[in-house]
């Protein structure tokens, strides 16, 4: 039963509830790279977009969009932070002006954060937790380990490192990630996060 559903059944209006929501961030491409963020469930994807820039020191005004993926990492909605030209009749959606309590109502959630639209370079997101009952004024990056990947790399080193791995995937680096050299001591719930290709961290 998801969060949402629980406060419902308690009787509880779920759009005044306070609810903090803890997300994870991995990278496939840094092994011992980690980010933990927490931010009430009322903040925008904006705000969570500014949130990881700040954790990572990445600079502002690049090109980002969030994606809302499926338990295997198929990439379902895409959240984006300007609005895009498309001729699809599938809706679209900003940062500025979606909310993640309204997309966002189960743990364990997978997204996608595209930092570098060039490549597809992205960090691994999952909703770790949602804690009832608080709130926070703004987005707290509660744990840091490790470095960054690089905002962006030359296209054709991701490209020749791409056809080295030769993944067969459309996701750069899916399959380049070593779960045997991670270490999950001391990190909460690190070791059941899954990635693609079914690895289990």
């Amino acid at each position: 039963m998801s969060v949402r559903k629980k406060l419902l059944f308690l009787g509880k209006n779920t759009k005044h509830t306070k609810m903090i929501f803890r997300f994870l961030l991995l990278s496939d491409e840094v092994e011992d790279f980690k980010r933990e963020i927490q931010i009430s469930a009322d903040a925008t994807f904006l705000d969570l977009h500014k949130a990881i820039i700040k954790s990572v020191d990445y600079r502002e005004g690049e090109m980002a969009s969030f994606f809302i993926c499926s338990n295997d990492w198929e990439k379902e909605q895409e959240i984006t932070l300007m609005e895009m030209d498309t001729s699809s009749d599938e809706d679209s959606y900003t940062m500025d002006a979606s909310v993640l309590n309204d997309f966002l109502e189960d743990e364990r959630q997978k997204l996608m954060y595209v930092f570098d639209y060039l490549t597809e370079r992205a960090f691994f997101m999952e909703l770790r937790e949602i804690i009832t009952g608080k709130d926070t004024e703004e987005a707290i990056c509660t744990r840091s380990t490790g470095n960054p990947p690089a905002q962006a790399v030359d296209f054709d080193t991701v490209a020749a490192s791409s056809a080295i791995m030769d993944t067969g995937e459309n996701f750069y680096g899916d399959e380049g990630y070593d779960p045997d050299e991670l270490d999950a001591e001391g990190f909460d719930g690190l070791d059941d996060v899954q990635l693609p290709g079914g690895e289990e961290y």
